[in-house]
């Protein structure tokens, strides 16, 4: 067998060089000769101290698997197969990787390098077709309508929508008692006078729930309207008193 040749490269690892080593000299990675891979590994570690290069840990430590490796020739069969097996794992699994980052070297290049600027594409404007001068003339007055609608256009004003005040009975009652004590004895159509729908309404309902709890006294013709006083209670009860006697 032709021995190994390789240049002095840089590796990133040791299982990258056993792995160049392979690929190059087209061995099966299934069935390695640990013999003549030892050799060509300790070659390269000898180049590179004869180039004064640094030799990694990670280096030294694979020399020293592959010598073990080989002196495993002496050992029962089942621990030398195991340790080879173990190697050749590495080197498939490490096989796998750089072949997946290559193609993700290669997919992110051409995202970089075959992507171009949108095309400007240019449009022929011109218009082509031919028409009888009549279909002209009504496309052109149809235009000049249009054009007239849109400058004699003016939007219709829309007038604010207000909202009717509501007037509550308790705001009815409230405004009833205030006027009685300011002023005494009220008219009837003062209470009514210069008020909208809603409010006569609740001031007609105010009148009708304080006479109902007595507290103001409305006059026998309806015109008048005073708040309710003792005097007016003693005088019901007297009249009450003297319809009861009547009766009996």
């Amino acid at each position: 067998m032709e021995g190994l040749n390789f240049k002095l490269e840089i590796f990133e690892g040791p299982l990258d060089l056993m792995l160049s080593l392979i690929q190059k000299h087209k061995l099966n990675i299934q069935d390695i000769e640990i013999s003549i891979l030892l050799d060509q590994f300790m070659l390269y570690l000898d180049r590179m101290s004869e180039a004064d290069l640094e030799i990694a840990s990670e280096f030294l430590e694979m020399a020293a698997r592959l010598i073990m490796i080989k002196s495993a020739a002496l050992l029962p069969k089942e621990e030398a197969e195991q340790m080879k097996k173990e190697l050749q794992g590495a080197l498939i699994e490490y096989a796998l990787c750089k072949t997946m980052a290559e193609r993700l070297r290669k997919r992110f290049l051409g995202d970089v390098v075959f992507v171009r600027e949108p095309m400007e594409i240019e449009i022929d404007k011109a218009y082509h077709k031919i028409h009888q001068p009549e279909e002209l003339m009504l496309a052109y007055s149809a235009l000049n309508e249009r054009t007239r609608r849109k400058a004699s256009y003016r939007p219709r004003s829309i007038k604010p929508i207000v909202a009717k005040s509501y007037v509550t009975v308790f705001t009815g009652i409230v405004a009833v008692l205030k006027s009685l004590r300011r002023n005494g004895t009220v008219k009837m159509d003062e209470l009514y006078r210069d008020q909208p729908r809603s409010r006569t309404v609740a001031t007609f309902l105010a009148i009708l729930e304080l006479s109902k709890e007595g507290r103001i006294y409305i006059s026998p013709d309806g015109s008048s309207v005073r708040l309710r006083t003792k005097a007016d209670d003693e005088s019901h009860e007297g009249n009450t008193a003297e319809t009861a006697g009547t009766e009996q």
